[in-house]
């Protein structure tokens, strides 16, 4: 059994997954088509699908237009293994979206993302529960999320 992530595009399906590949190393289209029939979704040549990588993740991606707008119930959670990497990552997907806190934004496409470092989940898995207590807080004080700021927090 093998599972794929979906997502539905009102508009530039193809400048989102150049953007996201070029971002997550590991990454590539599969393929990509035009469907040439009309569709129920709209005229011939309107309807784009395809299939693509993000790291070890499968997708697939279709541009048809205005359905359900991308929302929080669905992320993308990138762990980073460093600052410098959250911060590129950060940067270049906040581009023109929307930036939220706890290490979340939406890209230009409405994408929702979680840029997280994996020392995070290290000191979140912590067994000292007042360390991982100080972790918390400080995270839930952040926009993006800062290794030096989560160690200083679990230090105390």
């Amino acid at each position: 059994m093998k599972i794929t992530q979906h997502l539905w595009f009102e508009k530039d399906m193809e400048a989102a997954l150049r953007c996201y590949i070029a971002l997550i190393p590991g990454s590539s289209l599969t393929w990509s088509s035009t469907l040439p029939a009309d569709t129920p979704s709209g005229p011939a040549g309107s309807v784009k699908l395809a299939a693509f990588t993000l790291g070890d993740q499968r997708y697939a991606a279709i541009e048809a237009g205005p359905l359900d707008a991308f929302n929080h119930s669905f992320s993308i959670m990138v762990e980073c293994a460093d600052q410098a990497e959250v911060d590129r990552l950060w940067e270049a997907l906040s581009e023109d979206g929307v930036i939220e806190q706890c290490g979340w934004l939406r890209d230009r496409w409405g994408l929702s993302w979680q840029i997280v470092p994996r020392r995070l989940g290290e000191l979140m898995s912590d067994p000292d529960s007042a360390k991982v207590k100080r972790v918390t807080e400080a995270m839930l004080q952040m926009v993006k999320l800062d290794i030096a700021g989560l160690e200083a927090a679990a230090r105390g």
